[in-house]
């Protein structure tokens, strides 16, 4: 068995970003932007999806499909994150993403009809 890997500057780095991300949130008023800046960012992302596929008329279903999934693979890992103490950040980003995705995709929807 080959011994382990030592770790670089850089993972330790990577792992430690969501915990400085947590303090970091803990003010209120920092958390809201931070969600808001999630929500927007996947509604942006939502009506470009639309809009592509849309436009190509090739891939609606497959691209469809993907926001299925993505959507709900949001969802069932929400629960499993609500029983740990000190989630509440990841849940609420979750969800900001899982609304702006799916607002996003909502509303070029109705432009395309």
């Amino acid at each position: 068995m080959p011994p382990p890997l030592q770790q670089t500057r850089f993972q330790r780095l990577i792992l430690s970003s969501g915990l400085q991300l947590r303090e970091w949130a803990g003010n209120p008023w920092r958390r809201l932007s931070l969600q808001l800046m999630v929500l927007l960012s996947s509604f942006s992302i939502g009506g470009a999806l639309g809009s592509i596929s849309g436009t190509l008329a090739r891939l609606d279903p497959l691209s469809a499909l993907i926001c299925v999934l993505t959507i709900e693979i949001a969802a069932r890992i929400r629960g499993p994150l609500l029983r740990q103490p000190g989630q509440e950040l990841t849940v609420g980003l979750i969800d900001m993403a899982r609304i702006g995705l799916l607002y996003g995709l909502l509303l070029d929807g109705f432009k395309l009809l």
